[in-house]
């Protein structure tokens, strides 16, 4: 593991994005709530931040970090695609880009895990970090 003990405490925050491409018919299910297992979204925002939080556990080498905070959002930005933006924060030693791109990968697997009953065709694509910030912790 890297060793951060000499770098000053900063306050950081990452976001991140992917895209669950899906039928129409499905998403239209899916924000609906009316899928065979149930109100999906509200399902993959807490499996998204569930998994932020146990981002050292998953990968290996990861810092243990002490989370301000995590959301997941979702927007259909086309018919047939919804995209997925994760956002974390906190303040301490190393930034919190894989907590972000966790997050969203594991919000994306359980929307696929609710979905693949329906849907054949299902894909998840474009996970990647949009942003990233740091500032002088006060």
């Amino acid at each position: 593991m890297v060793d951060v003990g000499d770098k000053p405490p900063m306050k950081r925050k990452a976001i991140a994005e992917g895209f669950f491409h899906a039928k129409p018919e499905t998403l239209d299910r899916l924000t609906q709530g009316d899928l065979p297992k149930g109100e999906a979204l509200a399902v993959a925002r807490l499996a998204g931040i569930m998994a932020a939080k146990k981002c050292d556990e998953l990968i290996p080498l990861c810092h243990t970090l002490p989370l301000d905070q995590v959301t997941v959002d979702f927007e259909r930005v086309e018919p047939d695609r919804l995209r997925i933006e994760a956002s974390a924060s906190l303040t301490a030693r190393t930034g919190v880009e894989m907590e972000a791109l966790t997050a969203v990968s594991i919000a994306a697997l359980t929307l696929y895990d609710m979905t693949k009953a329906i849907d054949k065709a299902l894909r998840i694509e474009g996970i990647r970090l949009v942003k990233k910030e740091k500032a002088e912790a006060r």
